[in-house]
């Protein structure tokens, strides 16, 4: 079997020092903003940059992995995430400390699980039961939330299941869909598919179901390739999204402000035009972290937060934020070349996708260039379930990439 030619080594120490330094900048900064508490603070901050060294050492050292260009980029953006968190409550930074924590080890875990084919292909079925399963039980357990009945309260824990049902629903259709199609598991995927996007609509997370539905269409191009296809169900969604919301009084309500916000600047628009506000206001390098008028809106750290990375961090940091996503879609378009099978590929550039549509839905969302569909930003807003899954997400972007993996393992990725 002929080799092709390997990728460069990332030179990933230099990156590496570059992110600790603008992580300390910012936490230095939060430090003089608080006034008691101050060692916990530390302790966070400090955890936060270990986990980060701790986790290259080990891969770089054990696993001799030569690429970090995704990890980097999510601690880089968890850490603008955690910076801001801070500012509003400590405990509140408590926990999205453990959530990152949580996050890189389901990391860790899914490279592992997805690592071997045939694991993954045993996988499949109990993979979708599991999603199903917790749709089912969101459907019948969660109670209704700003509209919406996507959370469940477990103890003094919430938890959003379609959140770590997307990484089933990528799994699952990437896994289908890798053989030679049959009518048989094709038909088997658009029944899983459309369940899940159903029953996210039942539960009126409109916003998560058209993130499922985008990632649908790349997971059934990227094994077709037939655009005509892919338009017929387009225009199919179209219509039946009009039936729902011309139907739905409550579906419709979420959408009216879309192109109006101004229209309702104290009332149902308040949220969006204190984000353009506040954001302009903080001009190309921010008013200082701390320091931002967004903070007093409700979901600041939540659906908002991009407002605050650009009003205390700058214009500039926002732009390089939405620059990181495009960065994760580049690296996994170079690295796809590589995947050992379909499988890796179409995993791969779905979440990638997932990754892009969810981030363009709360940017463009909370900035009226888009329907406002209350969606999370991936690695920078407050959430367990979101930072679990966003790192989930990532392993399947990593897996196309043979410099991840041992020597042994990359040697069986090259194809001549």
């Amino acid at each position: 079997m002929a080799k092709s030619k390997l990728v460069k080594p990332f030179r990933y120490f230099g990156y590496l020092l570059l992110v600790t330094v603008f992580q300390l900048l910012s936490f230095v900064q939060v430090m003089t903003k608080i006034e008691e508490d101050n060692a916990q603070y530390v302790a966070i901050f400090l955890s936060f940059l270990l986990i980060e060294w701790f986790y290259v050492f080990i891969m770089r050292s054990l696993l001799k992995q030569k690429s970090f260009e995704l990890e980097l980029i999510a601690f880089f953006l968890s850490g603008i995430g955690l910076s801001l968190i801070a500012t509003v409550s400590l405990d509140y930074a408590m926990k999205q400390l453990i959530y990152i924590l949580a996050g890189v080890l389901l990391f860790l875990v899914m490279r592992w699980l997805i690592a071997n084919s045939d694991r993954v292909t045993l996988l499949r079925l109990p993979a979708a039961v599991i999603a199903a399963a917790a749709l089912a039980f969101n459907l019948v357990a969660a109670q209704d939330y700003n509209g919406a009945k996507n959370w469940v309260q477990i103890g003094s824990f919430s938890i959003q299941p379609s959140e770590f049902v997307k990484i089933a629903f990528i799994f699952v259709g990437a896994a289908t869909l890798d053989k030679l199609q049959t009518t048989k598991s094709v038909f088997k995927y658009l029944v899983f598919a459309a369940g899940c996007i159903g029953a996210l609509f039942l539960m009126r997370d409109f916003g998560t179901a058209l993130i499922f539905f985008a990632t649908f269409l790349i997971i059934a191009y990227m094994r077709s390739g037939d655009w005509k296809t892919i338009a017929v169900i387009c225009v199919a969604a179209v219509l039946g999204a009009i039936l729902i919301i011309s139907f739905k009084s409550t579906v419709a309500a979420r959408f009216a402000t879309y192109r109006h916000i101004w229209d309702t600047p104290y009332e149902e628009g308040m949220q969006q035009t204190r984000v353009l506000i506040y954001s302009a206001s903080g001009g190309l390098f921010g008013v200082g972290l701390g320091n931002g008028r967004l903070r007093d809106v409700y979901a600041e750290t939540t659906d908002l937060i991009f407002g605050m990375v650009c009003e205390e961090y700058g214009l500039l940091v926002g732009f390089i934020v939405i620059l990181a996503f495009a960065a994760i879609l580049v690296y996994t378009i170079a690295s796809a070349k590589s995947a050992r099978t379909s499988f890796y590929v179409i995993a791969a550039c779905s979440a990638a996708g997932l990754l892009i549509v969810q981030t363009s839905l709360n940017v463009f969302g909370v900035t009226d260039l888009l329907p406002w569909t209350g969606v999370t930003l991936p690695f920078v807003s407050r959430g367990g379930s979101s930072m679990m899954s966003c790192w989930a997400l990532l392993a399947f972007i990593k897996s196309v990439d043979p410099r991840a993996y041992p020597k042994t393992l990359r040697e069986t990725q090259i194809t001549g």
